[in-house]
């Protein structure tokens, strides 16, 4: 199906799925093939606020991965940001934790599989915190935000906290590849949450 021939119409169709802690969505968006290769469209205000994400997107945010590093989790104190994740090349292990401690669902996390090959988008809302591990040699993420960076209110909580239990897909030989921030950063229970 064509989407820049202005003799056919085009709907967008989002494939959604619930995630174990329901405000989290696995989204994946109908992708249209032919010869010359493939569209999709990742972003739709009208279809995400049908959703119930109608908060404005403030920023896009693009990273570069190799394998075996692991980001997070980090999240911001003030101006939480909500975050609608993809993966635009390889494959990484993406996980959101509720930090909101007035939520049913605080400490609880959800994780699974993002790659470019699926396409599925994860939506993370404001007061979750968002960690991830690249699992190819590459891995490029791009995720919008629906608030600004906030440095003075950013945080992290330790990544392996045995208390959390987030059974990261690391394999004999991987290296994991941290910043100074995430391999210092405190446990769940001492962490500063909403």
């Amino acid at each position: 199906m064509e989407k820049d021939s202005d003799t056919r119409t085009w709907e967008a169709v989002l494939i959604i799925e619930r995630a174990d802690l329901n405000e989290v969505l696995l989204i994946t968006p109908e992708v249209y093939t032919d010869e010359r290769g493939f569209f999709m469209e990742t972003y739709n205000q009208r279809e995400f606020a049908a959703l119930g994400i109608s908060t404005e997107f403030k920023q896009d945010n693009f990273s570069s991965s190799t394998y075996g590093t692991l980001r997070g989790l980090h999240y911001q104190l003030e101006r939480p940001q909500g975050k609608l994740i993809r993966v635009l090349a390889g494959e990484i292990y993406n996980v959101g934790l509720d930090a909101r401690g007035s939520s049913p669902t605080f400490g609880q996390w959800v994780g699974c599989i993002l790659s470019a090959h699926s396409r599925t988008m994860m939506w993370l809302p404001p007061g979750f915190a968002h960690g991830l591990l690249a699992l190819s040699p590459v891995a490029e993420i791009m995720y919008k935000t629906t608030d600004y960076y906030h440095p003075q209110s950013q945080r992290s909580i330790f990544w392996n906290d045995p208390a959390l239990a987030i059974p990261w897909p690391i394999v004999e030989g991987m290296e994991v590849l941290l910043s100074e921030r995430d391999r210092t950063a405190p446990m769940f229970a001492e962490a500063v949450v909403f």
